[in-house]
């Protein structure tokens, strides 16, 4: 690893004094530091975050939810409120990686985590996400890489907090000297096509500050699961977060959002269509599930993908409608 200075702030306004001359800002620091021993990142300096206050906590409001950036993956998928009216986010939380991470690792790190790509994380690898032009995963070892929308770079989203926000239409909040502007998650991660070197839209002089989640309609009910090699813990190769806005047994509206399947987070509207309109049934629900596939493009070693998605979705939309209990099988 590299040496580095640390700056230690308690006060947003202190951070971003110290966000110049290619700063990193750690919170859990857990991505961060994997990516300083594996020579990936080399900061010369190290803007420590975890003691501003004023991240942290959770607000519920009559308009929604406000969640500080700090707060940690274990008080969200611990807190009543969420747990309740958003469970989706509690359940993509609570899934993600181990305990004592989670104790650890804020919902800001979990969207900003880089690409869990073997390619990209190996300081042997030159690839395009380095600005280099060439990808490895195409000709390589591509069976946890991306099977739809993935251009020039098939790496996958890896942050299961962003799946459940998408889901419930959310939004971040960044701040800078100049002052705040919010961007809706749909909005905030960058294609590889775009701009192969920006994995989000944030600029290098500004703080993820808070997520921002609108209040559910009446009748909304919601789930979230992932799969992966092992059953405990893992990373998702393939996850769903469902949304679903009933009037009874009939769906007014659905959101299926993916992890696993692309480089940036995705909703399914072909399998939203499926259920929009009728009732949560087993055979709407397979569905909606074989609907996501709609321009699948898997890659040598991913075809399993096509398989396992559907099967995800399917169960992740009974689950949401009360109709099956959480998967066993199901990683976390």
């Amino acid at each position: 690893m590299n040496s580095f200075s640390l700056a230690d702030c308690t006060t947003v306004e202190a951070a971003l004094s110290q966000l110049k001359d290619g700063a990193v800002v750690k919170a859990g620091g857990v991505d961060l530091l994997d990516r300083m021993k594996n020579g990936t990142d080399t900061p010369k300096r190290l803007v420590n975050i975890r003691n501003i206050q004023a991240l942290r906590g959770i607000q519920s409001t009559p308009e929604g939810l406000t969640i500080g950036a700090l707060t940690t993956l274990a008080e969200i998928a611990d807190d009543p409120t969420i747990r309740s009216h958003y469970t989706v986010l509690a359940d993509a939380c609570g899934h993600a990686a181990t305990p004592h991470i989670r104790n650890v690792a804020t919902i800001g790190g979990n969207l900003l985590q880089e690409l869990q790509c073997w390619y990209f994380r190996s300081a042997e690898f030159q690839c395009i996400r380095k600005g280099k032009e060439q990808c490895f995963a195409f000709s390589g070892l591509n069976q946890y890489h991306a099977i739809m929308d993935y251009g020039g770079c098939p790496s996958v989203a890896p942050s299961s907090g962003a799946v459940a926000l998408l889901a419930l239409n959310g939004t971040v909040e960044l701040t800078s000297a100049k002052g705040k502007r919010t961007v809706a998650i749909k909005d905030f991660y960058v294609q590889p096509d775009a701009n192969p070197s920006r994995f989000h839209v944030m600029a290098p002089d500004e703080l993820l500050t808070a997520i921002h989640i609108p209040k559910p309609a009446a009748g909304t009910r919601s789930a979230y699961q992932k799969y992966g090699e092992k059953e405990s813990h893992d990373w998702a190769i393939a996850d769903a977060a469902i949304v679903l806005e009933m009037d009874g047994n009939i769906c007014r509206s659905a959101v299926v959002a993916m992890g696993a399947a692309s480089p940036v987070v995705r909703r399914s509207r072909e399998a939203e269509a499926a259920l929009t309109g009728k009732p949560i049934t087993a055979e709407t629900a397979r569905a909606a599930g074989k609907a996501a596939m709609t321009g699948a493009m898997p890659l040598s070693l991913n075809g399993y993908k096509v398989q396992l998605f559907p099967v995800a979705i399917y169960r992740t939309i009974l689950l949401a409608a009360g109709q099956m209990d959480r998967d066993p099988s199901a990683a976390g």
